[in-house]
C-alpha cells in the first residue's frame, strides 16, 4: 500500500512528524517499507509559461525559449526536451537554486547562448521517475507561484508491508483509524452526500453466482467527457501513490480505491446489451482483457457479463471490448462485494496480479460499495459533467458477512500483557479503531466494523491493544513456571542422532521444498499420487511430493551440473498422499553418485554401486540391533528402479522402501548417468530400536561348521538366512555368507553360496554330533524351503 503523506493528514490529525509516524505504524504491525520524500529543497523553482520558442543556431536538439516566470521581463532559457513549446507551463528553476541530486542552477552559455534557468523534469525535481520531457502543468496554473506551494510540497510517498490479515488498511480511511488511535486524535470523516440524481437511465442486475457474489451495486452516469483533465491534486495523489494518471474516469475508480479500499470498475454503457449479469464462467469461454491478454477462465472463475457476452473478470480485470475510451459517453460504474474464496488465486492463473485482485483476495467491507459509489459519482461529476441515474442494487443480504460481538476478558488482557491497561484507555483504543465498545462486568464486548474481517476471538482483541498502546510501553519480564522436559524413548532412535550417523559416513543433508512439479512425477511415474495444491505459488510447486526422490535427485543433478562429480545427499522430511486431511509420513531418502570413495592413493577408484549404498543402510538397520527383522526382495519394484540392480526393503514382511539404481530411462530423461543409486525409506520402522538388555559373557566356546549349497538364482541372501535362522533357533549365533560362485561346474539358473554357521550354546559346550545335527537341520530346511543341493 503506497500513499501520500500529506493525503493521509488530510484524513486524521497526526501530531508527530514524518520519522514518528512512520516508527509508529511500523511499531503497530504496519511496517513502513519505504519513505521516499517528495519535492524538498524547491526553493526557487516556480511555475513559467513558454511564451517564444526558437531552434538554437548551433545544436539541432536545442530550442532558444523566453519564459515567462512573472518577474517582468521573459528570461531567455536554453532548453533540449523534446515538448517544449509555446503555450505550455512548466516548473522553471531559477537562477541560484539547488535541486534534488546537488544540481545547482547558474546562468551558463550553452553552445554560444546564454541561459538563465533550467526547464525541469519531474526526475530533475524529485517528485517522479518520468524524465522523458518537461513536466506539464495545467493551463491556469499562476504564472511565478512558487512550485512548492502550488504542487502542495514537500510531501512523502510511504509504502507499507502490510500482512494479510489486514485488507482495511489498503484504503486511506482505513488506515487512518488506526493513525487516529495511535495519536489520540479522529478520523475526519462525515457521511457521504448522495450524487444528485438528474437521469432516470437504468440497468438490470441479476446475481447468479450464488454466495460468490452477494452484493453488486451500478449506476449509469449520461452526458460525461471522457477526454476532460485530471484536476492536478488528483493526479499528484495518485501518482504519488505509484499509480500513473490515465484519464478522467480511470483515474476517479483508482483515486476511489485508493481511498475507501474499494475496487471499482467503469464500462461503455452504449457497448453493454440487457442486463449486467454475475455469473460463474462456461465452459470454453474467452475474454479479452484490459491490457490484450485473452483470458481462458475455469467455471470456477466469477465473471460480470452481459446478456451475450462476457465483460469482465470479476474483482480482477475489465474487458477490453466495453472499456471506456476518449469517445464515450455514457457509463454503467459498478462497486462490488465478492467473496475472497472466489477471487482468490484466479488473477495467479491468468498469468495477473492487479490492486483489485489484490484487496478482493484479503477480503473487502461489504458495507462499502454503495459509499465507494457515491464517492466516484461526486468526483465524476465535477471533472467530466454528466447526468447521475439512480444507484441500482442487487444482493443476497443471507449470504453476507455479519460481525459478530467478542468478549475481552479484563483479567484475561492483563495475564497476556503482563501490565495494567486502563479501562479508559482500551474504550478509547477500541473507539478510535471503529469499533463498537459495549462495557461488561469482567471486561467489554466488542463489535468490530465490517471491515476488519481479523478480529474473530479474544486474541485478536488482546493484540489490538498490545499494538496500540505500544508495545514499547510493555515491560520485558523473564517467563516463570516449571518446564516439563520431554524423555527421549530408549526405543527410538533419534532423528538428529540419525542425521548425524549420515553425515559421519559421508552424506550430506539436502533439505529441499515440499512442493515439486507435475510433470516432475510424470517423468518418475508418480502421476496422480501428489497432493495437488489448490492455490499453487507457481506450476513448478503444484504437487505436494509424494516421494522425496524427485527433488532430492533435482539436487544431485544441480550439483552433478556444477562440477561436482561425487555428490551424497540425504533428507529427512515429510511426503504426502491424499487423504483428509493429507496423509504425512515421514521418510528417509538418500542419493548418491559418483565414485565409491573419495579420491586417495590407498586402493583403486571405482564407481558407486548398489552394494555401497547396501552397506549404509546394513549399517543403519544393524544401529536399531534388529536386522534380523529386515530382509531384502526383487519383486514388486517401482517403474523408477532399475530392474536388475533394485531391491524392495522390508520389515516384518511389510514393504517399508526401495534401494537400487535408476532405472535407465529415468536418468536418460533427467540427463544423469548409469551411476546414480537411491534409497528411499519410511522412516519409523528404521528409527525403531531394541532396547538393550544385558547378557552374561559365554562360559561355553563356539562352534562353527562350513556348508556349501546351490540354490536358484532368484532366491535371496536374505531368505537363507531367514530359513536357517527360524531352523535352528538361538543355537544360531551368527551366519557368515564367505563365497558366491557361479559358472563351470554349477547349473545355469543357479548359484552356489558358501556361509559360515556360528553355532553355540549358552548351558554347555556343543560337541560334533551336536553340530553335525544343526549343519543336517539347516541343509533339510534350505533344500524344503530353497531347493537348495548341498555341494560335495
Amino acid at each position: 500500500m503506497k500513499f501520500s503523506e500529506n493525503w493521509l493528514r488530510e484524513l486524521v490529525e497526526i501530531k508527530a512528524n514524518r520519522a514518528t509516524l512512520a516508527h509508529a505504524l511500523t511499531m503497530a504491525g504496519l511496517e513502513v517499507e519505504e519513505l521516499t520524500p517528495l519535492g524538498e529543497g524547491l526553493d526557487g523553482v516556480v511555475v513559467a509559461e513558454i511564451v517564444g520558442a526558437e531552434k538554437h543556431p548551433e545544436a539541432d536538439r536545442l530550442q532558444v525559449c523566453k519564459v515567462d516566470a512573472g518577474q517582468g521581463a521573459p528570461l531567455q532559457i536554453v532548453c533540449g526536451a523534446p515538448n517544449a513549446r509555446v503555450g505550455i507551463k512548466v516548473p522553471l528553476a531559477t537562477v541560484g537554486a539547488n535541486l534534488p541530486g546537488g544540481i545547482a542552477i547558474k546562468a551558463a552559455k550553452l553552445r554560444g547562448v546564454e541561459s538563465f534557468g533550467m526547464l525541469c523534469s519531474a526526475k530533475e525535481l524529485g517528485i517522479d521517475a518520468d524524465a522523458s520531457g518537461l513536466l506539464e502543468l495545467p493551463l491556469d496554473a499562476p504564472v511565478g507561484q512558487p512550485l512548492a506551494t502550488y504542487l502542495g510540497l514537500p510531501d512523502a510517498s510511504i509504502e507499507l508491508k502490510l500482512t494479510p490479515n489486514r485488507p482495511d488498511c489498503l484504503g486511506l480511511y482505513g488506515l487512518a483509524h488506526d493513525v487516529a488511535a495511535l495519536f489520540g486524535s479522529r478520523v475526519k470523516t462525515g457521511e457521504q452526500a448522495p450524487a444528485p440524481v438528474t437521469s432516470q437511465a437504468r440497468r438490470g442486475i441479476r446475481l447468479e453466482a450464488g454466495k460468490d457474489a452477494p452484493r453488486y451495486l451500478g449506476r449509469v452516469v449520461e452526458g460525461i467527457d471522457a477526454t476532460a483533465r485530471t484536476p492536478l491534486w488528483l493526479a499528484e495523489r495518485l501518482r504519488r501513490a505509484g499509480l500513473r494518471p490515465i484519464s478522467a474516469v480511470v483515474d476517479v475508480t483508482n483515486y476511489v480505491m485508493l481511498e475507501l479500499g474499494q475496487p471499482m470498475h467503469a464500462f461503455d454503457n452504449d457497448r453493454l446489451e440487457g442486463d449486467v449479469v454475475v455469473r460463474h464462467a462456461r465452459a470454453g469461454e474467452t475474454l479479452k482483457l484490459l491490457d490484450g491478454s485473452e483470458a481462458k477462465p475455469d467455471t470456477g472463475f466469477v465473471l460480470v457479463a452481459d446478456d451475450s457476452k462476457a465483460l469482465a473478470v470479476a474483482g480482477v480485470m475489465g474487458g477490453f471490448d466495453s472499456r471506456v475510451t476518449d469517445a464515450t459517453c455514457n457509463i454503467f460504474f459498478e462497486a462490488a462485494h465478492f467473496v475472497p474464496a472466489a477471487i482468490m488465486g484466479r488473477a495467479r492463473k491468468l498469468g495477473l496480479h492487479t490492486d483489485a485482485s489484490h484487496r478482493f483476495e484479503r477480503g473487502v467491507d461489504p458495507e462499502l460499495p454503495r459509499r465507494a459509489l457515491e464517492r466516484a459519482t461526486e468526483l465524476l461529476l465535477a471533472i467530466a459533467g454528466g447526468q447521475a441515474g439512480p444507484v441500482l442494487v442487487a444482493e443476497n443480504l443471507a449470504d453476507l458477512p455479519k460481525p459478530a460481538p467478542v468478549a475481552l476478558r479484563r483479567a484475561r488482557l492483563r495475564r497476556v500483557l503482563g501490565v495494567e491497561v486502563a479501562d479508559a484507555e482500551v474504550a478509547r483504543i477500541f473507539t478510535a479503531l471503529g469499533m463498537k465498545v459495549e462495557p461488561q462486568v469482567d471486561g467489554w464486548q466488542i463489535t468490530a466494523p465490517s471491515s476488519r474481517f481479523d478480529i474473530e476471538r479474544e486474541e485478536d482483541l488482546v493484540e489490538e491493544v498490545a499494538r496500540i498502546f505500544g508495545y514499547d510501553n510493555i515491560p520485558t519480564a523473564t517467563p516463570a513456571g516449571a518446564l516439563a522436559l520431554a524423555a527421549e524413548p530408549e526405543a527410538r532412535i533419534g532423528e538428529l542422532a540419525l542425521r548425524e550417523q549420515l553425515a559421519a559416513r559421508g552424506h550430506f543433508e539436502a533439505v529441499n521444498l515440499s512442493f515439486v512439479a507435475n510433470e516432475l512425477l510424470v517423468q518418475w511415474g508418480l502421476a496422480g499420487q501428489g497432493v495437488p495444491l489448490a492455490n499453487p505459488l507457481s506450476a513448478d510447486l503444484a504437487v505436494m511430493r509424494p516421494s522425496l526422490l524427485p527433488g532430492l535427485v533435482e539436487a544431485l543433478r544441480h550439483n552433478r551440473a556444477r562440477q561436482q562429480e561425487r555428490v551424497r545427499l540425504f533428507e529427512v522430511a515429510r511426503v504426502f498422499a491424499e487423504g483428509n486431511p493429507p496423509i504425512e509420513t515421514p521418510s528417509l531418502a538418500i542419493a548418491a553418485c559418483g565414485t565409491a570413495r573419495a579420491e586417495q592413493w590407498g586402493e583403486p577408484s571405482r564407481a558407486l554401486d548398489f552394494f555401497d549404498l547396501k552397506g549404509d543402510l546394513d549399517a543403519l538397520l544393524a544401529w536399531g540391533g534388529e536386522p534380523e527383522r529386515w530382509s531384502v526382495h526383487t519383486d514388486d519394484l517401482p517403474g523408477w528402479l532399475h530392474p536388475g540392480r533394485g531391491a524392495r526393503l522390508s520389515r516384518d514382511g511389510e514393504t517399508a522402501g526401495w534401494l537400487g539404481a535408476l532405472h535407465p530411462q529415468l536418468a536418460k530423461a533427467l540427463d544423469l548417468g548409469p551411476d546414480v543409486h537411491v534409497l528411499e525409506l519410511a522412516l519409523e520402522p528404521l528409527l525403531a530400536r531394541r532396547l538393550p538388555k544385558a547378557q552374561p559373557v559365554a562360559r561355553f566356546p563356539s562352534v562353527r561348521r562350513d556348508i556349501a549349497v546351490e540354490v536358484p538364482e532368484e532366491v535371496t541372501w536374505s531368505r537363507i538366512g531367514e530359513v536357517v535362522r527360524s531352523t535352528l533357533g538361538g543355537v544360531l549365533k551368527e551366519l557368515r555368507l564367505f563365497d558366491r560362485y557361479s559358472g563351470k561346474g554349477v547349473e545355469a539358473g543357479r548359484k552356489s553360496l558358501a556361509m559360515g554357521l556360528i553355532l553355540q550354546d549358552a548351558s554347555r559346550t556343543l560337541v560334533d554330533d551336536d553340530a553335525d545335527r544343526c549343519v543336517r537341520q539347516a541343509i533339510a530346511a534350505l533344500e524344503r524351503e530353497c531347493k537348495a543341493k548341498l555341494r560335495g
